[in-house]
């Protein structure tokens, strides 16, 4: 039997051409071989569970976070001793809060000056924190994003105008313009036509953190909408008559989304920073809620006799931090198609 040069007989095995992997596969095997961003977003992912089952460790305690309890008595090893306890120091006078007992839902950090278990303040507040630097990053990637994109695609009179209210808020100092604005809001809310805003509302903090990291988004977002401007692909739809509507959604906000996805935990760690901050001035969330900056300022005053009132929510607050921020280096490589890390075959 005959067969022409290239021609398959039967029984003979083609190769077929390997199928290559995709560019979001590709950075996960990154993501997924960076065993330091991992361990970062794993125990991340423990403090969110953890914030969250607030309500179910509250409830098996048996405590209320928000009520000042100055009479509680608790059991310890069949004893009953108060939560506050009479004060030992100088002339006796005055009570000091009941200490860490290491015991999961009895006091487990001790309690506050009200009598309030630290335990499941904390992961209230936690919560609390949390919730306000995952919206105010919500927040900051939408008009960051708008704006980059409308100032870098349009230029001109909309750029020019767009760009130095940016450069506006971008000279003030991030933690004035933030305490500024939440001086003016927290005691009369804020009041737009229909929308109204209560003075103690979390919404107050969350508006107020997205604005001023608004230019820290819009800025490279622009410069990349600029060089994806003067791109052949961008300007072959311009000439076809594409609308720049379409061509802002199909075409150039597909090749940021790997700048918006590294920006999410790194804005989730400055957010959680800035919170806390002015929560911590009393200019943030406000009683009777609470966050790690509130527990923090609650606590300033027993860090001579209970530090853990104040060092646990500062732990929490610094752990959060550091692996988001690891997470967010490695999200970096990971989605960088520069990063030199070897695959190798599976």
């Amino acid at each position: 039997m005959t067969h022409f040069e290239g021609t398959p007989v039967a029984n003979e095995v083609v190769a077929l051409p390997r199928r290559t992997r995709g560019p979001w596969a590709l950075a996960f095997v990154k993501l997924r071989r960076n065993k330091a961003s991992m361990a970062s977003l794993v125990v991340f992912l423990l403090i969110v569970a953890a914030c969250l089952s607030a309500p179910l460790y509250a409830r098996w305690a048996g405590v209320d976070p928000f009520a000042s309890t100055l009479d509680a008595v608790i059991q310890i090893d069949g004893v009953e001793t108060p939560v506050m306890e009479q004060s030992t120091e100088g002339l006796g006078l005055g009570y000091t809060p009941l200490g860490p007992t290491w015991r999961l839902g009895n006091y487990f950090l001790g309690a506050d000056s009200q009598g309030r278990d630290v335990m499941a303040r904390m992961l209230y507040g936690g919560l609390s924190s949390l919730m306000i630097a995952g919206a105010a990053t919500i927040f900051t990637l939408i008009f960051g994003t708008a704006a980059g994109l409308i100032a870098g695609y349009f230029g001109g009179i909309v750029d020019t105008v767009l760009s130095r209210f940016l450069d506006v808020l971008w000279a003030f100092p991030i933690y004035l313009l933030a305490i500024s604005l939440s001086i003016v809001t927290i005691s009369q809310g804020i009041s737009i036509g229909p929308i109204v805003i209560e003075s103690g509302s979390l919404w107050l903090p969350i508006i107020i953190i997205g604005i001023v990291y608004v230019p820290y988004v819009a800025r490279p977002i622009r410069g990349q909408v600029l060089s994806l401007r003067r791109s052949e692909f961008v300007l072959a739809a311009i000439n076809l008559g594409v609308p720049g509507r379409r061509i802002l959604w199909r075409d150039i906000l597909p090749n940021i989304t790997t700048t918006l996805i590294v920006f999410v935990p790194l804005m989730m760690a400055l957010n959680m920073l800035t919170e806390s901050a002015l929560s911590f001035l009393s200019i943030g969330v406000q009683p009777p809620a609470a966050s790690w900056g509130t527990i923090i300022q609650d606590g300033q005053a027993l860090l001579y006799t209970r530090p853990m009132v104040a060092l646990a929510p500062g732990l929490a607050i610094a752990l959060s931090v550091m692996v988001l921020n690891v997470f967010g280096d490695g999200l970096r490589d990971a989605l960088d198609p520069r990063s030199k890390v070897r695959l190798g075959r599976d």
